[in-house]
């Protein structure tokens, strides 16, 4: 083997990674937030979390990016450890669809239909498909589709350059002294741990063993103990994931790791007890891609079903070697968590956002709503709330604001970029309705103390308002929560009607200082209600206008507006219905 049958085979493995990551990423964006879904869904029931394990990993084709989004989401509180570790055997049995793809380059045949089962002579097609999509579509998902198809063809073709770079190994007899060292089933384990751990995927290095295999040089006994070392090596990603992340996340992470490490405890001295009853057959024999595929296949699938009834005791093995830390007195308990490790799977930290949005969302409108109560029956336990979500709604934003801008800058979907940002123009919005919902609990207890009480007219009229503000609330909690667009357009039309309560109800009321059937102190209290009244229907017409504008990916809010109230017949239809509906006079 030359200097440059080395280069060659670096770029081979160079070529491979950036396929597999590509087309992992693309097959990421694909899935969406269903990735998330699917993994919430998950229950106590083992077969079920193993089959969702093995079907999102096959999706993605990275147990390593299953196996790192579980830490994310355990760390986030998101998924309990106990349920993640169904999905972690999911993940081993997943992992392995790669190997059988990468068995197909060695198929020989003279048959055209069979030579095109070869990944090497169809992915060409895929690539010239691949690269149409990608530069001719503007459909986001055709896009999507023409990265995976790319990435697919780079990963063969990587493969394909490792194949030939080692293709004059099985004539060397430096290969064959090295070769021998791979008798010790150890020294086997330990080179597949390592290799994996460093290039951090399995799938990459069962791939280089596969090309090695086409030699003809490498046994059984060579390549099983190397394939178990593997499947420990892939663990090296999550353990690393793991590191400053909470308790349950490191169990993940350690679980996955002892998982793979009994499995080849008891399978290796089966596999030497079954070569020794087979008269040395694994020593003398050669494995060939398709059958290292068959190996890498029969640990996964053999650890799950010896480990799978003991999934407790597992757990329990598990906490024992990571122990809970007990958290120090007088230290907040978090609100929201929001875990960057969730960026390898960035669709899911966006759905996880957009979760948290529309949790900030029904928060700002149980305070506003409790507000409204407070300003004619007011008690302390409702104070003492929305003074506590208006806290919570400044952690939300807070948080949230600066995930959201870290996580703009990761390669994501059009889908989950307008996403992103509706998120960024909403939720400062949400908080600032807490702000006012505090503000309006301040009035509320001025009234109360100071047994304030409202002329009947005005008493009727601020009745017609709260009326219109619970209607706008409660619109635009839903408007967000769906991404309604249709239900979205109505909030404009009512916050112009409630832009006109307020300033009729400011009129009349000076109309009553003046006849002196009011006091100045009473418009003091009056105004500021008014205010916040007229406030709060700002920014939920704000909100709205940012699910509109995000869906249609322009955020010129001003220019929608003018349009919107001069030139849209719906909308001035919308105003009138709503103007007779909170009519002051009716």
């Amino acid at each position: 083997m030359t200097f440059y049958d080395v280069l060659s085979l670096c770029a081979g493995l160079v070529f491979f990674l950036f396929g597999m990551n590509t087309m992992s990423d693309g097959l990421e964006k694909a899935a969406g937030g269903k990735l998330e879904i699917v993994l919430k869904k998950i229950t106590s029931n083992i077969f079920l979390s193993i089959t969702m394990g093995a079907v999102i990993t096959a999706v993605i084709q990275s147990s390593s990016a299953t196996t790192v989004m579980l830490v994310g989401l355990v760390n986030s509180g998101l998924m309990s450890f106990q349920s993640s570790i169904g999905v972690i055997f999911g993940a081993n049995i997943g992992t392995t669809i790669t190997a059988w793809f990468l068995s197909l380059v060695g198929v020989e045949s003279e048959s055209f239909l069979i030579q095109m089962v070869k990944p090497q002579n169809f992915a060409p097609i895929l690539a010239i498909i691949g690269i149409a999509f990608m530069m001719m579509s503007k459909n986001d998902k055709k896009k999507i589709i023409g990265t995976i198809f790319v990435g697919f063809t780079v990963l063969i073709y990587g493969m394909d350059i490792m194949s030939d770079s080692v293709a004059g190994l099985s004539e060397s007899p430096a290969f064959a002294d090295i070769l021998l060292k791979f008798n010790n089933p150890l020294f086997g384990i330990l080179i597949g741990a390592v290799v994996t751990a460093v290039i951090q995927s399995s799938s990459a290095s069962v791939g280089i063993l596969q090309a090695l295999s086409l030699t003809g040089a490498i046994s059984y006994n060579m390549a099983f103990p190397i394939i178990l070392g593997q499947n420990i090596g892939t663990c090296a990603t999550g353990l690393i994931s793991c590191i400053g992340a909470g308790t349950g996340a490191k169990r993940v992470a350690t679980c996955h790791t002892l998982t793979n490490v009994i499995g080849t405890l008891i399978l290796m001295p089966l596999f030497l007890v079954a070569n020794n009853f087979l008269d040395g057959y694994f020593d003398e024999n050669f494995v060939n891609p398709a059958t290292i595929a068959v190996m890498h296949t029969i640990f996964n699938f053999a650890t799950v079903i010896i480990l799978a009834p003991f999934t407790k005791l597992l757990a329990k093995l598990t906490e024992k070697l990571v122990k809970d830390k007990k958290q120090p007195d007088g230290e907040k308990v978090k609100v929201v968590y929001l875990d960057e490790r969730l960026f390898r799977s960035p669709s899911v930290a966006v759905m996880e956002c957009d979760n948290y949005t529309s949790q900030m969302a029904v928060i700002a409108k149980v305070t506003i709503l409790k507000a409204l109560e407070l300003l004619f029956d007011y008690n302390k336990e409702d104070a003492e709330l929305i003074k506590e979500n208006e806290t919570i709604l400044d952690t939300y934003e807070d948080e949230l604001g600066t995930y959201l801008v870290k996580l703009s800058k990761e390669a994501l979907s059009e889908a989950d970029a307008k996403r992103v940002s509706r998120m960024l123009h909403t939720i400062g919005d949400f908080e600032r309705l807490g702000d006012h919902a505090l503000n309006l609990k301040k009035t509320a207890k001025e009234i109360n103390e100071k047994h304030i009480k409202f002329s009947p007219n005005a008493e009727k009229e601020l009745n017609v308002l709260i009326q219109a503000i619970t209607e706008i609330v409660v619109t635009t909690t839903l408007v967000y929560e769906k991404n309604d667009l249709s239900l979205a357009s109505k909030v404009e039309p009512l916050e112009q009607v409630i832009d006109s309560l307020t300033s009729e109800i400011k009129a009349h009321h000076i109309n009553r200082l003046q006849s002196g059937d009011c006091t100045i102190e009473l418009g003091f209290v009056l105004s500021d209600l008014l205010t916040n009244c007229e406030r709060i229907s700002d920014h939920c017409s704000n909100i709205a206008v940012a699910v509109i504008e995000a869906q249609n990916n322009t955020f010129d809010t001003h220019n929608y507006l003018n349009q919107i109230k001069y030139n849209d017949e719906a909308f001035k239809k919308t105003f009138e219905e709503y103007n007779a509906k909170y009519d002051l006079h009716a």
